[in-house]
């Protein structure tokens, strides 16, 4: 009966799309926006859906920076696509300015990983199909570290005789003044940026920067530093270059890095973050995703596509492997479960949370770093840091008002 309805709609617009161009959405004919990397894989699924339906399916590629302004533009004057690829961090931004449609899954929701769901999901209502998802983890040097320890405190042990500046040997390290590799250590004490409200979405008048969680996580930053655990003024290349010389333990950051790691000859492995007091770290997670636009003229056949010809096991692998990041639908996650890297990022990636989709995150990330230099470099105590820091977001979110 579905497949019937969808047919009676699509010819009977189809004579109307076939004398039309392919520069926008038009009645009976579907247009996706993607970037290089996923054309190839969708136009081989359009081809499917076009064998099945009889409707056409172009995909124009459009680098991938570039999809969000332009849809915000040529959307609203019906010159926009059907389809767009983009990270779920769009989705506040995306919904608030009328620029996507929610989607329906019915059962196949239950095949995505959850947190892949809640990251696309806005007033209660899912606005994308998750395709992939990130996360950072404890990347190891397994000649230095046999066995990845389970807590922060066996990590900080091992760190100590690991640790021999005058070797230049170092047992962990962490992108110092990053608020986005330190917030798994924020969130295990319960901290947060921003939190919920009642329809669950990122709510910016509760800023918890300052709450009790987040001065304790920056205390226990505060804490490694003092301990000469996390070394002084350590930045990202600094981390990444002394990991593939062979002279860093452990470290905590994404799969990005893993490509280096190899072409370096270095033994790693990958494990969850170790738990701190207990507790487990919650780092962001990020989700890519298609998302229908609000002013598609083909918003049933825009779900079918995804639904019956994204949504499958081949075409999620095909993803995966022109672009390896962690699938978010189950049965592909399930067919590469023999890649242990992937599986480690997995496991961190659902204990993690959605790294937060609004516009407001904007006043964030340049102070959360300023304010985390200032507690590393010992120029301001983690509590008055982390209560400027909340008061600066407040303001600069109340100025844009």
């Amino acid at each position: 009966m579905k497949k019937a309805i969808v047919l009676f709609l699509a010819l009977s617009l189809l004579v109307v799309a076939a004398a039309l161009p392919a520069a926008a959405s038009q009645a009976g004919k579907l247009l996706i926006w993607a970037d290089a990397v996923r054309t190839p894989v969708l136009k081989t699924a359009a081809e499917s859906f076009t064998r099945e339906y009889k409707i056409p399916v172009d995909i124009v590629e459009v680098p991938f920076g570039d999809i969000r302004g332009k849809l915000a533009t040529a959307g609203p004057a019906g010159e926009g696509p059907d389809i767009v690829v983009g990270p779920h961090d769009w989705l506040g931004e995306l919904v608030a300015n009328g620029l996507i449609a929610p989607i329906d899954l019915g059962s196949e929701k239950s095949k995505f990983v959850p947190v892949t769901v809640e990251a696309f999901t806005y007033n209660n209502k899912l606005y994308g199909l998750p395709y992939a998802m990130e996360a950072i983890a404890l990347i190891y040097n397994k000649k230095m570290v046999p066995t990845p320890p389970k807590t922060f405190e066996e990590l900080i042990a091992m760190a100590r005789k690991l640790t021999d500046k005058k070797q230049g040997t170092y047992g962990y390290m962490l992108p110092g003044a990053d608020a986005y590799h330190s917030y798994p250590i924020i969130s295990a004490f319960g901290g947060y940026i921003f939190g919920r409200d009642a329809g669950g979405n990122f709510n910016p008048k509760d800023v918890g920067l300052d709450s009790p969680g987040a001065v304790k996580g920056a205390r226990f930053i505060e804490r490694l530093i003092k301990e000469g655990v996390q070394p002084r003024g350590a930045d990202y290349n600094t981390m990444a270059n002394l990991f593939k010389e062979g002279k860093l333990g452990m470290m905590i950051t994404g799969p990005w890095e893993i490509a280096n790691a190899r072409a370096a000859r270095i033994n790693y492995g990958v494990a969850r973050i170790p738990a701190i007091e207990g507790k487990k770290p919650r780092p962001f997670v990020g989700v890519q995703g298609f998302m229908v636009s609000a002013h598609s003229k083909n918003v049933v056949l825009a779900n079918e596509f995804l639904k019956g010809f994204v949504a499958t096991k081949d075409v999620m692998l095909a993803l995966y492997k022109q672009d390896p990041r962690i699938p978010a639908y189950k049965p592909a996650l399930e067919a590469v479960d023999d890649n242990p890297d992937l599986k480690a990022f997995a496991a961190s990636a659902s204990d993690g949370q959605p790294m937060p989709s609004i516009p407001e995150m904007s006043a964030v990330w340049g102070a959360y770093n300023d304010k985390l230099s200032l507690i590393l470099n010992g120029e301001q105590t983690p509590d008055k840091a982390m209560k400027d820091l909340a008061a600066q977001v407040r303001k600069a979110i109340e100025g844009k008002k």
